[in-house]
């Protein structure tokens, strides 16, 4: 079996020490089935958050069938309670693919990605970008549709749009880092200074996108009375940003 012995870097010896046991347990289930894990996202930006943040993989599979599927039941069970998502599942054929349809995921994972075992399928890859103008613009006008269909099914009480913000704000941040590849700027890994470069660019007003990260990462406790009002803010800072970058990029 191939050595796990590897470190990453502000990720917590613990959360570390869980990831290795994770790749032998999937590893072993899988066997000769299995070409690469890759572990992606807030765990590999340095923004990962105990208790907050779900671990993010890509398991790359020398093929699958409903029977391979079928394999990850026990593994995901067992995982699942400790903020390890449901991974992708992707052959690297599929990747090619993928990553023409979807650049925006994909060139992201690509940028911020840790190989945990076996291959990389990132190596040498070329991200064709022609999609990615369109579908930057469906992510943020999706983002801000999605948002207001769940406020109504949630009946904005405070519960549903504490959790509804949290899940919108993490959506959001790869459509702007999107944005930064569209106009040829830095990619910024980390949410806060990625917003003010943003919103410096298009010099707008994300009042309501700081807030939202802040309550993301437990910074802030908005009360019964504020947190409407922090919806607000985000409402009318998603719609100017939409505004703004359709204007920008189409």
């Amino acid at each position: 079996m191939q050595s796990v012995d590897w470190t990453i870097d502000g990720l917590p010896e613990e959360t570390q020490a869980l990831l290795k046991s994770y790749v032998k347990d999937v590893t072993r289930v899988y066997g000769n089935e299995l070409e690469g894990i890759l572990l992606y996202g807030s765990a590999v930006r340095g923004e990962f958050l105990p208790g907050r943040s779900n671990l993010n993989l890509l398991l790359v599979m020398s093929s699958y069938d409903l029977s391979v599927l079928k394999k990850y039941d026990g593994i995901h069970k067992r995982w699942s309670k400790e903020q390890v998502v449901v991974p992708l599942f992707l052959t690297a054929e599929d990747l090619q693919s993928a990553s023409f349809a979807f650049p925006l995921e994909y060139q992201d994972i690509h940028e911020s990605h840790r190989l945990l075992w076996g291959q990389d399928p990132f190596v040498g890859l070329k991200i064709d970008a022609r999609n990615l103008a369109a579908e930057v613009v469906q992510a943020l006008r999706g983002n801000l549709l999605r948002l207001r269909q769940r406020l109504v099914e949630g009946r904005s009480t405070e519960e549903a749009i504490t959790i509804l913000l949290t899940l919108s704000i993490t959506a959001l941040l790869p459509a702007l880092r999107g944005l930064q590849r569209l106009w040829g700027r830095p990619v910024l890994a980390h949410g806060e200074s990625l917003i003010q470069d943003v919103e410096s660019h298009l010099a707008i007003n994300l009042t309501g996108l700081h807030d939202a990260l802040l309550l993301k990462h437990g910074q802030i406790s908005p009360g019964q009375k504020e947190i409407p009002r922090l919806m607000d803010r985000y409402l009318e800072s998603l719609n100017r940003l939409v505004t703004a970058a359709e204007a920008r990029i189409t």
